[in-house]
């Protein structure tokens, strides 16, 4: 299967996502968000640096869960940035 290369605004929504769960985990360990998420180290890792920058909502919504985030919270910090009108 081949997959369709990302947009600049993908890529960019996705290093958002990856720094605003980076910050949310503060001194907690990668380890321990990843596990209380469900999830591996090295999926968290790659959320977080923008490797993974479109990962599946069940796993956007496992992590906000485990770092106290609302759902709402996490759309509207990670939405695209409007330009505003001329």
């Amino acid at each position: 299967m081949v997959r369709t290369p990302l947009t600049p605004e993908e890529r960019e929504r996705g290093e958002r996502l990856g720094r605003l769960l980076r910050e949310a985990r503060g001194d907690r360990s990668m380890v321990e968000v990843a596990a209380a998420a469900g999830l591996s180290a090295e999926t968290l890792r790659k959320i977080e640096t923008g490797r993974a920058p479109t990962p599946a909502f069940f796993t956007v919504a496992a992590l906000a869960a485990a770092l106290g985030l609302s759902m709402d919270d996490l759309v509207a910090r990670c939405a695209p940035v409007s330009m505003p009108a001329a």
